[in-house]
C-alpha cells in the first residue's frame, strides 16, 4: 500500500509507492496502472515545482501522459516524455536531497532496450519510482 507524504508548501500530496509494486501492477493490468502511475508521478513532480518555485519540474501532467501512451505512434514523444520525466525526477532530487543519484540517461537507454529486451525495459519504472521515492521520504522527514 502506497503512503501519502504531504508536499511541503501545498495542499498537494504524494505517494511513497513500492517500485516493485509500480512494475507488478503494471503487468498485471497490462499496462493501465502504468498509464495512471505516468500521470500521477508527473502530477507530483508538477505539485513539487509550485512548492520550490521552480518550473524545472514541469507543468502540464496530462501532455505527458498523452506523450507516454498515444504518442507512441508517431514513435518519439515516448522516449522523450521518458528521458524529460527522468530529468524531472534528478531536478527534484537536487531540490530536495541536495544532490542525486539518479541519471536519465540510464532510463532513456533501459527503455530503448526494451524494445530489444524486456529486461532493461522492466527496470524503467523501478528505477524511477525507487528515485522518486528518497524525495518523498525526505518531503516527510522536513
Amino acid at each position: 500500500m502506497a503512503e501519502q507524504v504531504a508536499i511541503a508548501g501545498t495542499g498537494a500530496t504524494a505517494k511513497v509507492r513500492n517500485p516493485i509494486g509500480v512494475l507488478g501492477l503494471t503487468i498485471i493490468t497490462i499496462g493501465i496502472y502504468g498509464i495512471f502511475w505516468w500521470y500521477f508521478i508527473n502530477r507530483e513532480l508538477v505539485d513539487l515545482g509550485k512548492a520550490t518555485g521552480s518550473a524545472d519540474l514541469g507543468d502540464n501532467p496530462a501532455l505527458s501522459t498523452l506523450a507516454y501512451t498515444l504518442g507512441g505512434f508517431i514513435i518519439v514523444p515516448p522516449f522523450l516524455t521518458v528521458f524529460n520525466t527522468s530529468k524531472r525526477i534528478e531536478t527534484a532530487q537536487e531540490k530536495v536531497l541536495g544532490s542525486n543519484n539518479f541519471s536519465p540517461v540510464v532510463v532513456l537507454l533501459c527503455f530503448i532496450g526494451g524494445f530489444f529486451l524486456l529486461l532493461p525495459f522492466l527496470a524503467v519504472p523501478i528505477l524511477m519510482q525507487s528515485n522518486l521515492n528518497q524525495v518523498w521520504e525526505r518531503q516527510r522527514q522536513g
